[in-house]
């Protein structure tokens, strides 16, 4: 029964929009499917990173130093700022195929994009710090074993909506590609949403 209440919540959480679908929609959208799943790579890297900082009690760090967590909530505000407004600024592409954007790079760029915007998000791991634990029995099996599952649960499932959600996106880049006032509608859209959940994240 916890057991389906976990995922469903897990699944509730994850289709909410936030700046990791953004992030994932976007970089599919204009670069492809395989840019697009290479972020998500690095978004289930950093929830695996707030699992096990979640773990070790970490949190509890930033309850007795809300000052750290302002810092880090701060720093991660202005890296999805950094990213709207490289995109806003975009110049779209005439070309037919994938379009003009200042998210470009390797396999590794999209990673590590996905890794930042979801590490420098110190709200991700109160989350896995107040939502793993209400599922952890003690009187049932070890602790630690209990959590780790359970994390690696909520990376998985992370994983799965990430990859659903680069497989949307590159259904999208079709529908923009070689299109420049779509291309430039695109990168608007995603950069002021984008600069609306950097102003969340700091506020």
């Amino acid at each position: 029964m916890e057991f389906g209440l976990f995922i469903g919540a897990l699944a509730i959480v994850y289709l909410i929009p936030g700046p990791d679908m953004l992030l994932v929609l976007h970089t599919s959208s204009s670069l492809g499917r395989g840019h697009g799943l290479a972020t998500a790579l690095g978004l289930a890297i950093a929830r695996g990173a707030h699992v096990a900082l979640a773990g070790l009690g970490l949190a509890a760090l930033f309850i007795a130093a809300p000052w750290l967590f302002d810092v880090v909530r701060y720093v991660g505000a202005a890296y999805l700022v950094w990213l709207a407004l490289q995109l806003i600024r975009a110049r779209p592409s005439s070309t037919t195929q994938q379009h003009a954007t200042p998210l470009k790079g390797s396999y590794y760029m999209a990673l590590r994009r996905g890794l930042l915007t979801n590490l420098l998000n110190p709200k991700s791991l109160l989350f896995c710090s107040v939502l793993l634990p209400q599922f952890v029995h003690a009187e049932q099996s070890t602790v630690a074993l209990q959590f780790t599952l359970l994390g690696a649960m909520l990376v998985g499932v992370g994983l799965i909506f990430d990859a659903f959600y680069a497989c949307i996106g590159a259904k999208m880049q079709r529908w923009v590609a070689g299109n420049q006032k779509k291309q430039k509608i695109q990168n608007w859209v995603f950069g002021t949403l984008l600069i609306g959940f950097a102003l969340r994240l700091a506020s």
